[in-house]
């Protein structure tokens, strides 16, 4: 068998030794060109390293197991590899021919400006109060984002509340036209289109996500008294946003947003584009290696 590891920002191959201890496998470093120089990938990184591969990942259609090492772990969580070590035993398990690789979805974001270009994520895609928060934790050195940092950001945005109107229409693909999920003077303050339940370092924003089901959920945040919203927050931890008359919760194979101004979309805690954009879910479209 042969393994190609790919590392990420504060990773180095030393981060390899534990892996290639016992293995019999043959080792490369770096992307492989095609899907004949390799079996599968080891990736050491976050979300954000991910995210940059996703691309050639759907191309190669190579299983791939995260080593979660970034400041964000959001979409190694969602596949219970919580640590290095659960990692490690995982891919002692898939040498041993225990653990077989499984198809999983990812999100597709296509800007309405530029057709010809699609956006992969495996987290969340989201705009308004989570985008802004997004952008402000980029700016962070990278020790403090994986210590706190999109909540830091996030928190001195809850008082600004920055709503806009915005406009999603659902289709899915037993409907011959979309549903509407206007409604008049509604303002918004996040939108979340969610491959799976987590993000910024562990929110559950789509508590019911699955990344098996061909759908993405999505989550609205409609605006709300700043004290109120203060007080929701928490809550996002354990998914109880969900009891909130002000948070409408949908799931949806095929989503377009559109807003009155152009506001930007991130995904995987990256900037993608801005509105308008057509968010879907490509299903089965990700090979990964995770617990049985």
């Amino acid at each position: 068998m042969r393994a190609a590891a790919i590392f990420g920002l504060g990773t180095s191959p030393a981060d390899l030794k534990a892996f290639q201890a016992g293995s019999r496998a043959e080792w490369l470093q770096g992307l492989p060109a095609s899907s004949n120089d390799a079996d599968v990938i080891l990736l050491f990184g976050g979300d954000g390293t991910i995210h940059r591969h996703l691309p050639a990942f759907v191309r190669l259609q190579l299983p791939v197991l995260i080593v979660p090492a970034g400041s964000g772990n959001d979409f190694a969580r969602a596949l219970r590899l919580r640590s290095v070590r659960d990692s490690l035993r995982v891919w002692r398990d898939f040498e041993a021919g225990e653990v077989q690789a499984r198809a999983v979805d990812l999100g597709v974001i296509v800007p309405s400006s530029s057709p010809e270009h699609i956006h992969y994520f495996c987290c969340v895609a989201g705009c308004g109060l989570d985008s802004a928060a997004a952008r402000s934790a980029n700016r962070m050195p990278r020790w403090l984002r994986g210590h706190g940092g999109y909540v830091l950001s996030l928190l001195p945005l809850l008082l600004k509340l920055p709503a806009f109107s915005m406009r999603l229409k659902h289709v899915n693909a037993t409907q011959l036209s979309g549903t509407d999920h206007t409604e008049a003077g509604k303002l918004t303050l996040l939108a979340a289109f969610a491959n799976t339940q987590f993000y910024g370092d562990g929110m559950r924003i789509a508590p019911k996500a699955d990344f098996a089901d061909g759908k993405l959920d999505i989550c609205r945040v409609s605006t709300m008294n700043p004290f109120k919203l203060f007080c929701m927050f928490p809550s996002v931890y354990f998914g109880h946003h969900l009891l909130s008359p002000k948070v409408e919760y949908s799931k949806a194979e095929r989503v377009i947003v559109e807003t009155e101004t152009p506001l930007e979309i991130y995904a995987d805690g990256e900037f993608v584009c801005e509105t308008p954009a057509e968010i879907s879910a490509a299903a089965g479209a990700l090979r990964v290696i995770m617990p049985a």
